[in-house]
């Protein structure tokens, strides 16, 4: 089953109307996102939690890295960029952080608050080679723009 995005977008609005809690919404929208398509073997948000430092935060799936540092891995490079990543085959991609072993390709969102702070990124991995394209970025990076705009850093 592959993810309808217009609707998970609009069941994701619903949920998350009127949220201003960043955990809050990072716990709803990685279980729902998780369980929105058969390619999403882990779907998890790291945060920013110290200068150039990403935390583990909300997931779905096995374990996964407990902290990653911006100069380090996908996770650690779309922060840094601050720029969605997609890698096709991660055995190619240099510095990639192997927290599974099933992982062939990943997706990497960052994410701001309203206010523009970045707050961390939502990463993706599939047990599926290129198993991401454009559109899946495109409609993650406005499910991420729209959750998150209520949420305030300062």
């Amino acid at each position: 089953m592959r993810v309808d995005w217009a609707d998970l977008a609009r069941r994701l609005a619903a949920l998350c109307d009127g949220e201003d809690d960043a955990i809050a919404l990072m716990a709803t929208l990685a279980c729902e996102i998780h369980h929105a398509d058969e390619r999403f073997d882990w779907t998890g948000f790291y945060r920013v939690v110290a200068p150039e430092l990403l935390k583990i935060g909300p997931y779905q799936g096995g374990h996964g890295c407990l902290t990653i540092p911006f100069e380090r891995g996908v996770c650690g490079k779309a922060a840094r960029e601050g720029r969605t990543v997609i890698v096709d085959d991660v055995a190619a991609f240099p510095g990639h952080i192997a927290c599974a072993a099933s992982t062939r390709s990943e997706i990497v969102v960052p994410f701001r608050a309203g206010d523009g702070t970045l707050l961390g990124v939502l990463d993706i991995d599939s047990d599926r080679p290129a198993a991401f394209t454009r559109e899946d970025a495109v409609a993650l990076e406005k499910i991420l723009e729209e959750a998150f705009a209520n949420v305030s850093m300062t």
